[in-house]
C-alpha cells in the first residue's frame, strides 16, 4: 500500500468514528432538530469522501466490498448541494459507516 493511501484512510476512519461518536445516544429525529449535529456529519462525510477520492486504483482494489463511487458521490452532493440535503439518507450513510471503518481496518497495516 503506498504511504498516502495509508494516512487517507486513516483519515477515512478517523472521520467515520467521529461521525459514530457524533450520533452515539441519538436518534435519526435528533437531525431534524440538531443542526449542529447536522453539520458534524456532513462534514465527516465530506472527509471520508475527499479521502476517498485521492485514494490509488490499487488501494480501492483491495477492498472491493466498498462502494467507492457511492462514498465519492455522497461527498460531491454533500459539497454541490448543501443546501438540499435528505437527512433520511444522511442517517443512513452513517448507519452504514461501522462496515466501512471494519473495511479499512482489516487492510491498515497495525
Amino acid at each position: 500500500m503506498l504511504p498516502a493511501d495509508e494516512v487517507r484512510l486513516r483519515h477515512m476512519r478517523d472521520a467515520a468514528n467521529d461521525a459514530m461518536a457524533f450520533v452515539k445516544g441519538k436518534s435519526r429525529g435528533d437531525l431534524d432538530n440538531d443542526r449542529l449535529l447536522v453539520l458534524g456529519l456532513m462534514k465527516a462525510i465530506e472527509i471520508i469522501g475527499e479521502a476517498a477520492s485521492r485514494l490509488s486504483n490499487e488501494t480501492c482494489a483491495e477492498l472491493p466490498d466498498v462502494p467507492w463511487a457511492d462514498v465519492i458521490g455522497m461527498r460531491n452532493r454533500l459539497v454541490h448541494g448543501y443546501y438540499d440535503i435528505n437527512l433520511n439518507i444522511l442517517w443512513k450513510t452513517v448507519e452504514d459507516l461501522p462496515f466501512l471503518i471494519y473495511a479499512i481496518e482489516r487492510v491498515l497495516p497495525v
